[in-house]
């Protein structure tokens, strides 16, 4: 994620943080607001058949028992599910103008990890009508941002099971997250529009959208099946493999030939203008802009075939997914651009900015794809690794393109990381769930520049490129980050990478021994 329209530091959190004005220019530091607020709420409501319902830690006879009903993250307590891997989402929506209602059912099919009584998702739509496990009627609860689910036969270890429930979704809903502070601004998850809708996901709001295991280390393959009146679009995540019209209505049905996590799915419902291309190798690039917009957007979008060809050259893999494009909104999209799997998410109105405010930004989303979606993170503390990249191949392209200077954009953002550090803590070692989205940025690129500078342009390289192969279409950990670094280096860089991530105070930069923490401003 970054800012689409800002591209330089903004204040979050507790108190004012120093602007970097010089930064502004180069689109180097693209911070987004995360979000925060305190308190769950239920808000949803469900009948439980006379089967029972299952509570946290309840066991039942024999060897099965109840999944966890978290995965453990130390920043988002209770987001996550234990028990079973997810394979797949077919999300169905009915959308309707007029209302924020809109009927919705998803099917999950998913693999068990243990031997199951009861399992639990994550759950914050309207209303949840139905559940069935394996085709049979299920017992259920909502409890807070769960859904509690006890299927009529137990799960085997190792079992393959599919699970349908039936939910509608409210778009006027704004619910903040339980695990954020309580006097922060926060990021809206769904954006209604006049004529549809987007979604904002990141971190932990996609079970807004969909009942799922809304964690970043179970990716699965999605497949939206959205129904509009026929004088609108569906856009979302993947490739578009039909449309069918009947009477006045249209479905449109689009799958992910890869998993991606759930945070980064997008569904969108609007007036749309497609345009299509080819990028290296044949890739077939798509974006969708607001028609409203689309003459003013379409030379920004026409960058994108040489923009993924100089992300391939850079990092010196091809780029992961089938296809790839933008997707650009009407109106706002909540001040930021979203790394939406295959589809970055821009307000269409960033788009129409000149190249060299916008380009760095649409570099920032297009590494995501590679740092983020492909690889993505194991927990929210190791996000450092999606949006450190992302910055640093965006300030690599701001020197390239733009003709910045790296030493003196890294001096500003050094300068800027002792404040940061202090609001934020460590990159991979953040205070608090708001950080997520922002604080592990500026170390992150100053560590990989730092990396750089001691090993070596070529060394550097193959350890970005080991790492990305290594876990592919996976999810990794810091310790895996520098596992790998080690091995390729054949040198021991754990002090140095975990004093970046880590420590709570700022290292010394790396061949800048005499670089300090910025004079503070005159009163």
């Amino acid at each position: 994620m970054s800012s689409a329209h800002v591209p330089a530091p903004r204040t979050r959190g507790r108190g004012a943080r120093r602007t970097l004005t010089a930064l502004a220019a180069t689109g180097a530091l693209a911070l987004a607001l995360s979000a925060c607020a305190a308190g769950a709420g239920a808000g949803a409501t469900a009948a439980a058949s006379a089967a029972g319902t299952p509570r946290p830690g309840a066991h039942s006879a024999g060897n099965h028992s109840a999944g966890n009903h978290s995965a453990g993250d130390p920043l988002f307590t209770y987001l996550g599910n234990g028990g079973y891997d997810v394979v797949s989402y077919d999300v169905r929506y009915d959308y309707r103008p007029g209302t924020t209602k809109m009927n919705s059912s998803v099917r999950i099919t998913a693999t068990a990890k243990q031997a199951l009584s009861s399992f639990s998702l994550d759950s914050k739509v309207d209303r949840v009508d139905s559940v069935s496990v394996q085709g049979e009627r299920a017992a259920f609860k909502v409890s807070g941002e769960k859904l509690l689910i006890t299927p009529r036969r137990a799960l085997r270890e190792g079992a393959s099971f599919r699970v349908d429930v039936s939910y509608r979704v409210d778009r006027a809903d704004d619910t903040r997250s339980p695990s954020y502070p309580p006097n922060a601004h926060y990021l809206q998850a769904w954006l209604d529009k006049d004529d549809g809708f987007a979604v904002m996901g990141q971190p932990d709001r996609a079970h807004m959208f969909f009942p799922g295991n809304d964690y970043p280390s179970d990716k699965a393959r999605f497949t939206f099946r959205v129904t509009t009146p026929k004088n609108l679009q569906a856009v979302a995540s993947g490739t578009l493999r039909s449309r069918k019209t009947t009477g006045d209505r249209t479905t449109y049905t689009y799958t992910t030939r890869d998993p991606i996590p759930t945070h980064v799915a997008q569904v969108a419902v609007g007036r749309f203008t497609k345009v299509t291309a080819r990028g290296p190798h044949g890739l077939p690039i798509r974006s969708y802009l607001a028609t409203a917009r689309y003459k003013a957007a379409k030379a920004r979008v026409d960058d994108i075939p040489a923009q993924v060809a100089w992300v391939e050259k850079e990092i010196g893999r091809r780029y992961p997914f089938e296809t790839y494009g933008v997707l650009g909104v009407p109106g706002d999209y909540d001040g930021v651009a979203l790394e939406s799997a295959t589809l970055s998410t821009f307000s269409v109105e960033g788009l129409t900015r000149p190249a060299e405010e916008i380009a760095p930004t649409m570099i920032h989303e297009l590494v995501h794809q590679y740092f983020g979606d492909a690889v993505s993170v194991r927990t929210w503390n190791d996000m450092w690794i999606s949006e450190g990249h992302a910055d640093y191949y965006q300030l690599l392209y701001s020197v390239d393109k733009l003709h910045r200077d790296l030493d003196e954009v890294l001096k500003q953002r050094y300068e800027f990381e002792f404040g940061k550090r202090i609001e934020s803590g460590p990159p991979a070692r953040l205070k608090t769930a708001q950080d997520v989205l922002t604080g592990g940025n500026n170390g992150g690129v100053l560590m990989l520049a730092g990396l750089r500078h001691q090993v070596g342009d070529s060394v550097f390289k193959k350890i970005e490129q080991t790492f990305y192969d290594r876990y592919l279409g996976k999810s990794a950990t810091t310790q895996d980050y520098i596992d790998v670094a080690n091995k390729v280096s054949g040198r021991d860089l754990t002090s140095y990478i975990e004093g970046w991530l880590y420590g709570a105070k700022v290292p010394p930069m790396p061949g800048h021994p005499d670089w300090k923490p910025a004079p503070p401003p005159a009163s």
